[in-house]
């Protein structure tokens, strides 16, 4: 019993998986939306731009992006991970238009690690 209550996945992670990092459900996340990721590791809390998702499964994994003191950083975390706590929505990428979210038209931001003018006004002053 050990080893599969080791090897299944928890309720809260699972939930994660099935609305958060959904193709089709309606509170998915989108590239472009900022989240803060708490960890028990340090740094305990790291805030960034969701610039890739990875949809595997329970192997599910996420990069957050961030400017901190000029220095762009970049983490990966795996939804999955024992050293995930929480995540937190602090702005979504939405599908309308204005100041509340926009729509990236791409799946994968990358081109904001050579552009870092359109990083700050997507964090809009997040600091990680």
């Amino acid at each position: 019993m050990e080893h599969l209550r080791k090897t299944l996945v928890a309720p809260e992670k699972r939930h994660m998986v099935d609305v958060l990092f959904s193709r089709r459900h309606p509170n998915r996340l989108l590239p472009g939306s900022v989240l803060t990721v708490h960890t028990q590791q340090a740094p305990f809390s790291f805030s960034g731009v969701l610039i890739a998702m990875r949809r595997r499964g329970p192997h599910t994994s996420f990069t957050l992006r961030n400017v901190v003191q000029k220095i762009g950083v970049e983490m990966q975390f795996f939804v999955n991970s024992p050293d995930v706590k929480s995540i937190t929505v602090i702005q979504r990428a939405g599908g309308g238009g204005g100041k509340e979210g926009r729509r990236q038209r791409r799946a994968k931001l990358f081109f904001l690690r050579h552009q870092p003018e359109k990083m700050t006004a997507i964090s809009a002053g997040v600091r990680g």
